[in-house]
């Protein structure tokens, strides 16, 4: 199966070249690399043509957009930069980090995956970051969730779910959408990926209230998203964040802003919620 890989990237300059170099020692190589330079001020573009110039499948892109890291909707619009100059002759996409580093025979295991069943629909593997010299698992979702570092699709799921949306919580708006339209989400705990960069480390102020918003756009509804909000925030260890998040909830309701789901994919969303924490209950 040919697979492509695009990865936005800004100011990476520290990792983006451990990424690459994990790609191009991959058991099976990919066969494009896109990467998306979106206005970094320092070496980042320089490191990634020197991989174009000895790797004729990496190939660079340079974007230009506001500096502000907003969750979301920064790097899937460079994401959505990198899909437009590929072609369609793929298998997968995958939408990639530019601060990870991949096991090997991470994309082999992928692809295997994809070919056991027509059904399953998107694959990834484990984060892993560092710890007092340890990699421990980055803890911060349930396990049968793929982190939005990197998600492998395959192309009709891709086009099923309309591809990735450009806003907070669109790496989890696609799993829903793929259970939605009944195709199968499969995590590997074998694929340790190491997240060189913890996640959320560049999120500014403004995007603590982002979390509430995206809980809000996917439909979830109050009860849920207070239940998702503690969660996440004990998770992070940090209890007070839930008030931000729920803040962020209430702004995004009162200002009516638009759901990233229609309302049978929100019903549908609502209730694969609610069963969920139920089994985890009972």
């Amino acid at each position: 199966m040919n697979y492509y890989i695009i990865i936005p990237t800004y100011n990476e300059e520290k990792f983006i070249s451990l990424t690459l170099q994990s790609l191009v020692e991959q058991t099976v190589l990919p066969k494009k690399v896109v990467v998306v330079n979106d206005g970094s001020t320092d070496n980042t573009a320089t490191i990634i043509q020197s991989f174009c110039d000895k790797y004729p499948f990496i190939h660079l892109v340079n974007k230009t957009s506001d500096a502000i890291h907003l969750p979301g909707s920064k790097v899937i619009q460079a994401f959505q930069k990198g899909l437009e100059t590929l072609d369609n002759h793929y298998d997968l996409i995958v939408k990639a980090d530019a601060d990870l580093i991949f096991p090997p025979n991470y994309f082999e295991t992928i692809i295997n995956h994809f070919q056991s069943d027509d059904k399953i629909g998107m694959v990834g593997g484990f984060a892993y970051i560092e710890k007092n010299g340890d990699w421990i698992l980055e803890n911060l979702t349930d396990k049968d969730h793929i982190r939005g570092a990197f998600k492998a699709y395959r192309k009709a799921t891709f086009q099923q779910i309309g591809g990735l949306k450009p806003a907070m919580g669109w790496d989890t708006v696609d799993e829903l959408l793929c259970k939605f339209y009944n195709w199968k989400v499969v995590t590997d705990e074998s694929l340790k990926v190491k997240h060189l960069k913890p996640t959320g480390a560049n999120y500014n102020k403004t995007a603590r209230y982002k979390q509430g918003e995206a809980f809000y756009s996917l439909g979830y509804g109050f009860f849920i998203t207070s239940i998702a909000s503690l969660k996440l925030a004990m998770r992070k260890r940090k209890p007070l964040l839930f008030l931000d998040y729920i803040k962020g909830f209430w702004k995004a309701k009162s200002a009516k802003k638009p759901l990233l789901v229609t309302k049978e994919q929100a019903k549908f969303i609502r209730n694969y919620r609610w069963k969920k924490m139920k089994e985890k209950l009972f």
